[in-house]
């Protein structure tokens, strides 16, 4: 007989997954290598992602933790024991692709049921772990159809309810609701994140798309060109990014650059030239004369016919103007002449929105200022006086 849950995973004291300095150089050559040095440790139960770009590593460190790969360099610990040398079938960990390679021939159970009968579990046993994990993945009314009768989303679904019916100690995802159209796929990030919850184990979620990663990750690790530029909870990468890189991959970032004129326990002062000046919070690491590079995002600036009272403010003209809906977007060309964005939302107020050509002024409180540091040997942007770093991914202002 069925119940409601599933028994809970094993108990462990230390991490789930541990990559310590980890390399993978497919050319014989360190400088080039796809995997760079990455130290990670994700906890037992984390839904955990590696989010980046096309080609940035996620997907090779993936398969290094599943065993497909083995890395060049480094460290992989799976629940504190050294997985080199180990076999992928042997590492207590299943991983889901985009391709749900179901069986046509089969209903939705037999397919649940095949890694169990492969491994001569008794019958009874099979029976009840595969009413579990369908009840669990809520396609119980589906045991008995093909695939080809179901949904892209409910042959995912059934993707993984037949990892998980094996109660691996973590699950691997490589990009597996990139088949699915958009509305679909925004209900399957709901509904992952609902499974992963049930099942209690450890989820590892490769993703190009900001979206699936900021919805559903307990923390994220954004990786670029081999290397890790910032591993922490979805708001804080988007608040507060590490990088430039961060910055502009995780949404649309402004960022500005200019000389720290002054520093001390209320902030600091930036000059961008052209008599404007921006500040920052107060940080130990920003030392007076220095040139900073920071960030502010373009829904926390409010753009005015006049001056404001924020202690950060910049005048400009405006360029271009879209409707969006929930919002209107400017591009605004600032006197250092660089350009802004700005996200306004739609709120039905009866303020005559700016139009063309207006001269317009930016305004944003001190603490939405974020200074960036930059990654050890990732490719450094170009530093400019402020200039909008466009949105990688599907997220869209709202």
């Amino acid at each position: 007989m069925a119940t409601d849950t599933l028994p809970p995973p094993p108990a462990a004291a230390g991490p789930a997954i541990t990559l310590v300095d980890v390399v993978k150089d497919f050319g014989g050559v360190r400088h080039g290598a796809a995997v760079r040095g990455v130290d990670l440790t994700i906890a037992e139960g984390e839904f955990f992602s590696l989010l980046g770009p096309s080609g940035c590593g996620k997907t090779t460190t993936l398969r290094m933790i599943a065993g497909f790969e083995e890395p060049s360099g480094g460290q992989i610990l799976l629940h504190g024991r050294d997985m080199v040398g180990v076999p992928a079938n042997k590492r207590d960990i299943n991983m889901v692709f985009q391709s749900y390679a179901l069986f046509p021939h089969l209903s939705v159970a037999d397919n649940v049921a095949f890694g169990l009968r492969r491994k001569r579990v008794a019958k009874d046993e099979i029976h009840d772990r595969v009413d579990h994990i369908l009840h669990t993945v809520e396609l119980t009314e589906k045991a008995d159809h093909r695939p080809r009768q179901l949904s892209g989303g409910q042959q995912q679904r059934v993707a993984l309810a037949r990892a998980l019916v094996n109660r691996p100690r973590a699950l691997l995802l490589d990009e597996p609701l990139g088949a699915l159209d958009l509305k679909l796929r925004q209900s399957m990030q709901l509904e992952l994140k609902r499974i992963q919850r049930e099942v209690g184990i450890t989820f590892v979620y490769v993703t190009h798309d900001q979206a699936e990663a900021l919805t559903m990750s307990d923390r994220i690790a954004v990786m670029n060109a081999g290397l890790i530029e910032q591993v922490a909870p979805p708001q804080e990468v988007y608040e507060r990014p590490a990088t430039a890189f961060v910055a502009g991959f995780i949404g649309t970032s402004n960022l500005i650059s200019g000389r720290l004129t002054t520093a001390g326990p209320q902030g600091g002062v930036i000059d961008l030239g052209d008599g404007q000046r921006v500040t920052v919070p107060p940080s130990a690491s920003l030392a007076t004369g220095a040139e900073v590079q920071l960030t502010v995002r373009p829904e926390k600036i409010t753009l005015t016919t006049g001056p404001s009272g924020d202690a950060s403010r910049v005048r400009g003209t405006v360029g271009e103007v879209v409707y969006l809906g929930t919002s209107t977007n400017y591009t605004v060309a600032t006197g250092t002449g660089a350009e802004m964005t700005v996200f306004q939302p739609n709120d039905g107020t009866a303020a005559a929105a700016p139009s063309r050509g207006d001269t317009v002024w930016l305004s944003w409180a001190t603490a939405h200022s974020f200074p960036l540091g930059t990654a050890a040997a990732a490719p450094a942007a170009p530093a400019t006086a402020g200039r909008a770093v466009p949105e990688s991914g599907s997220l869209t202002p709202s």
